[in-house]
Order: C-alpha cells, then structure tokens, then sequence
C-alpha cells in the first residue's frame, strides 16, 4: 500500500489538507506583511515578533495538512485549530497594541500563546497515534 502526501489525480483531497493549505498561506502571506511593517513603521518591536511567529508557524500548519493526507490521527485537527486560533490571539494583540496601543482583551497574548504550545502537544500525540488511512 502506498501511502503520497499528494494525491495522484482523481484520488479525493482532505478537507484538513484543503484547510491547512488556506490556513498556512495566509500565516506565510500575513507574517511577510508584517515584517515589511515593521521595517517601516513600527518603533515596537511587537510586529516584528508577531510576523515571525506567523512565518515559523507556516510551514507547520502545512506540515499538518501533508500529513493527514496519507495518514490518520484525531489530534491532527486539534493541533490545527490550537495553532490556528493561539496564533491568532498572540499577533493580533501584538498588533492592536503597536498599531492601537491597546490590548484585544486581557491575557489575550498569554492565553494565545499557550494555545500555540497545547498545539505542538496535539503534535506530539497525533504521532503517537497516527495510523495509515
């Protein structure tokens, strides 16, 4: 039985490999944004750290969605939305705070970024019980 991270043509595409896809562009193309911002106009800091963990959390999203085109763990989808939704907490209150110079609410960057690191440990337990499909 072979198992190819891309289908061969015809063969059915996840769902999760179609949503890490978007989900991974939009992380690369937003953290690229970013750091042109942050070479021009922020004094912060903060955008920079934001563009950055959107770019190193990029290829993960895609990694994710490889893998659950050949192979099968329910915490593939856990991990995606942990990385996804933490991800989204963290640089959005790094943002709003160099652009707005206000938080999205409070702990929101801490609650983000733990969400981020309960994500790897999805990671972590999909390859524990990862499985063929």
């Amino acid at each position: 039985m072979s198992h190819k991270i891309i289908p061969a043509p015809g063969e059915p595409t996840s769902a999760l490999l179609r949503a890490c896809l978007v989900l991974g562009g939009i992380a690369g193309a937003a953290g690229v944004m970013l750091l042109a911002m942050a070479a021009h106009m922020d004094t912060t800091g903060l955008i920079e750290t934001a563009a950055q963990m959107l770019l190193f959390h990029a290829p993960a999203i895609l990694a994710i969605g490889a893998i659950s085109q050949s192979r099968q763990s329910p915490f593939l989808l856990y991990a995606l939305i942990l990385m996804v939704a933490g991800l989204a907490l963290f640089c959005g209150d790094l943002a709003s705070r160099a652009f707005a110079d206000r938080r999205l609410f409070p702990m929101s960057a801490p609650t983000g970024g733990t969400m981020v690191i309960i994500g790897w440990a999805a990671v972590i337990l999909a390859a524990l019980r990862i499985r063929a499909r």
